[in-house]
């Protein structure tokens, strides 16, 4: 019963998703500019690209771009890894990262919530992410703690300065700033990250020219960064459970729900390249969620966006009254190959 429990409740999320207004979305909302996170363009490619101070590559990771910046040169110095999974780089399997923090700095996820300041808001500075955000906080374990992975990796190789992120100005303490302050805060963390990355290095074979990739599986790639990805969120969430204060409930429910969702997609392996990301963010919520919002009837959205809403809360209470036994049931079924491949098939034919 169980186990049949277990799909039945993920696919109620899915059945939401139906492909006629997935088809009709995306060909509204995914085209041309549209697929790539806000900004893009103007997001520094290259790390020289940022501030150079004092022999140091100084970041700040509570400005949009800049964080933007570092998803940028995390897809740019990959991109060799996913040349046989489409042009363009679009079969990389980081895009999942820049298009959620594209989604959550459109719909105003990142400003103050608390409206104390004006970070983050077009009256203030927009571009500005703040840390009273229970999103733009659990987004910098997502974002920072990957790419310094990647740094100690030896992704961007030898670097000629040491990278320093600056630090927000509150809560200095929640978070770590350099390589060496990262790996001795958290340094299972920076572990998994930098696992993702230099599997990728180590799949490289520079004997001839060009270089090949032959060792390479998607399946491996993703597992690896899965992996990582999961244990940022749990590592994050009870740090700023304190900061879901500052948000309706309707929308801080919806945040615990998204993360507890992403436990159960991510045992499947499922492909967060660019084409996929999008078409499935299509469904989230495109404003924060108000003390008015009432599920499954929020007038401006969508009946789709309403009912993924209302599956992912029924997913979330399901695992919590089942004590988590429902997602550990869900991974044993994902734990072959096999089971990830039909896991993912359940997802995509029905979105």
């Amino acid at each position: 019963m169980w186990p049949y429990f277990g799909v039945h409740t993920l696919l109620i999320v899915a059945l939401t998703l139906s492909p006629a207004t997935a088809a009709a979305q995306i060909d509204n909302d995914a085209t041309g500019e549209d697929v790539y996170p806000p900004l893009w363009d103007l997001a520094p490619e290259n790390l020289l690209d940022f501030l150079v101070k004092d022999k140091k590559i100084v970041i700040n990771a509570w400005n949009y771009r800049e964080r933007l910046g570092m998803y940028k040169n995390l897809l740019n110095s990959s991109a060799k890894y996913f040349t046989a999974f489409g042009s363009q780089n679009f079969g990389n399997v980081l895009w999942g990262l820049p298009l959620q923090h594209g989604w959550q700095f459109r719909t105003g996820r990142l400003a103050d919530p608390s409206s104390v300041t004006s970070c983050g808001y077009e009256d203030g500075d927009l571009l500005c992410i703040s840390v009273r955000s229970w999103w733009s906080c659990m987004n910098y374990y997502l974002a920072v703690i990957p790419f310094l992975g990647a740094v100690d990796a030896g992704l961007f190789g030898q670097l000629q300065y040491e990278i320093e992120i600056l630090p927000p100005e509150e809560r200095r303490a929640d978070f770590c700033y350099s390589v060496a302050d990262c790996r001795s805060r958290v340094p299972k963390l920076m572990d998994k990250w930098k696992a993702y990355f230099e599997y990728l290095l180590s799949t490289e074979h520079k004997g001839g020219s060009p270089a090949t990739f032959s060792s390479f599986k998607l399946d491996d790639a993703l597992g690896l960064m899965w992996t990582a990805h999961v244990a940022s969120i749990a590592y994050a969430l009870p740090k700023f459970q304190d900061s879901l204060k500052y948000l309706p409930d309707p929308e801080a429910d919806f945040g615990e729900d998204w993360a507890n969702a992403v436990d159960f997609i991510a045992a499947t392996h499922f492909s967060t390249d660019l084409q996929t990301t999008n078409e499935f963010q299509t469904f989230l919520p495109q404003r924060m969620l108000t003390a008015e919002d009432v599920l499954p009837s929020i007038s401006d959205f969508s009946p789709q966006q309403n009912r993924v809403l209302l599956s992912l809360r029924a997913l979330h209470k399901a695992n919590q009254l089942t004590g988590g036994l429902l997602l550990k049931i869900w991974r044993k079924a994902m734990s072959t190959e096999a089971g990830r491949k039909l896991g993912r098939k359940l997802i995509e034919d029905l979105a």
